[in-house]
């Protein structure tokens, strides 16, 4: 029996013995699915996805055509990188902030991209 299936002992139990990533993880997770949004390790490439999570970081990447504005998104399970072509500074979009983002999923270099996604701040209650 898992400390998630256990009773009040088997969940105090985990806490304490867990380090706090893995702690932070788990809860991502479970906000993502109390808003309706997909764990980024169930999206695929091609789909119309919501996905939640905290931004680790947010970097400018300027090129000889346009800037872009790339963040790091993590849901407690994979990373998908959110990128706003043509985009220097987005207000409130820095690391640490909890966003709810939704686009069509696509890969580069093997990994996960958000082109121009709607988003939606997240309070930090």
């Amino acid at each position: 029996m898992s400390a998630k299936d256990g009773g009040y002992f088997s969940r105090l139990v985990r806490k304490l013995t867990s380090d706090v990533e893995e702690l932070d993880a788990d809860d991502l997770s479970e906000k993502s699915e109390a808003v309706g949004a997909r764990r980024a390790c169930d999206c695929r490439s091609g789909e119309e996805v919501t996905v939640l999570g905290r931004l680790r970081s947010v970097q400018l990447c300027p090129t000889t055509e346009a800037a872009t504005l790339q963040a790091e998104l993590f849901d407690g399970t994979e990373g998908v990188t959110l990128v706003w072509l043509g985009r220097r500074r987005i207000p409130g979009i820095e690391p640490g902030r909890t966003i709810k983002v939704r686009g069509r999923l696509a890969e580069r270099d093997g990994h996960k991209v958000l082109y121009n996604p709607f988003y939606e701040l997240q309070t930090t209650s």
